[in-house]
């Protein structure tokens, strides 16, 4: 089946909001995997995505373990659905490739927190200090850092760093804060940005979902308002010590596979509950809060990714001595011994 035979292809409509037009039909499915061969193309999928696009992509996964994926796939071009950053790590991480995203106009609050200008006056004011970058950050951000972290390993590279040497940790506040409480470290400055997503996971949700489900485990992202919160419910007695777990995308996955509980209450975007359920399906998962639908991850839709494989659109660009750059703070991150996941 050729695309102009295919009587989908041609509904393709752009909106204010994104591609819109195209159904995930099996139809689609396999003409995204047709123009995928023809293209030389490995699609990789963020957990976040739509349960539609994860399941036709090649890979799915979090962003720092998608880009290395990425880097050693066979094929020549990467397609990306994700947010903006996430594709420009796996151009960052394979300069030689060609890197599509499906819609470039998908951004990301937390990465938009900071830009580069803001980072070199937060240096000067500091200029003793090792940068900590978050991985959701854009390349100009990742070129101006000393070593990068996910939210797994977060922990881990900051404890690494000179205990006499300021740290500024760029740009989660509250993954920030989360390493603070697990290093005890003082002299570490926290930049006070947020994934609105995220951050919108409230404790008072959190407690009330708690208390509901008294047997369940809490599965609960880093970058959520209401990690403390949790913390905070298990110190009382509110909730076993065991049952709460701060977990990346990954760890959630990996957790989801070994808990004997047979409720998991999740704090994080909603399109973790699609590989949650397909990792564990006898294990009833919900939504701490089923609004956490991340408005930017959900622009590659079915028209989008379409879209992307007809076209070869839109493709990511990384000025080289800015990948260069950006690819240090990277490698220095995985020779700590501990990569992680990417968040």
């Amino acid at each position: 089946m050729t695309t102009t035979e295919w009587a989908g292809a041609a509904a393709i409509v752009d909106g204010p909001g994104g591609y819109t037009g195209i159904e995930a039909t099996p139809e689609w499915a396999d003409e995204v995997r047709r123009l995928a061969r023809a293209r030389n193309a490995t699609v990789l999928a963020h957990n976040y995505q739509l349960p539609a696009i994860q399941d036709v992509a090649d890979h799915v996964g979090d962003s720092l373990a998608l880009s290395r994926i990425a880097a050693e796939a066979e094929e020549g071009t990467i397609v990306f659905c994700g947010v903006h950053f996430m594709a420009e790590t796996a151009k960052i991480l394979s300069p030689d490739k060609t890197v599509l995203i499906p819609d470039e106009r998908a951004g990301c609050s937390l990465a938009d927190s900071i830009n580069a200008d803001q980072l070199r006056e937060w240096k000067a004011e500091h200029p003793d200090a090792v940068v900590v970058s978050y991985v959701n950050t854009t390349a100009e951000v990742k070129g101006l850092t000393d070593i990068c972290c996910t939210s797994s390993n977060a922990v881990d590279v900051v404890a690494s760093i000179d205990p006499d040497r300021e740290v500024l940790f760029l740009p989660d506040q509250f993954l920030g804060a989360h390493v603070k409480r697990v290093t005890g470290r003082e002299n570490i400055h926290i930049w006070a940005g947020e994934c609105h997503v995220h951050a919108g996971i409230n404790g008072d949700e959190l407690t009330a979902k708690a208390k509901a489900h008294p047997d369940a485990d809490l599965f609960v992202h880093p970058e959520c308002g209401c990690a403390t919160s949790a913390l905070y419910l298990a110190g009382e007695g509110f909730v076993p010590d065991d049952k709460v777990k701060i977990l990346s995308t990954g760890g959630m996955i990996d957790a989801a596979r070994e808990t004997g509980a047979k409720q998991v209450l999740v704090a994080t975007e909603v399109g973790m509950l699609h590989q949650l359920r397909k990792a564990a399906p006898g294990i009833d998962f919900q939504a701490v809060n089923d609004r956490a639908s991340c408005p930017y991850m959900k622009m590659i839709t079915p028209a989008a990714l379409l879209r992307c494989l007809q076209e070869g659109k839109d493709e990511v660009h990384v000025a080289p001595d800015v990948a260069e750059r950006a690819r240090l703070s990277v490698q220095r991150m995985i020779a700590i011994g501990n990569p992680g996941g990417g968040e």
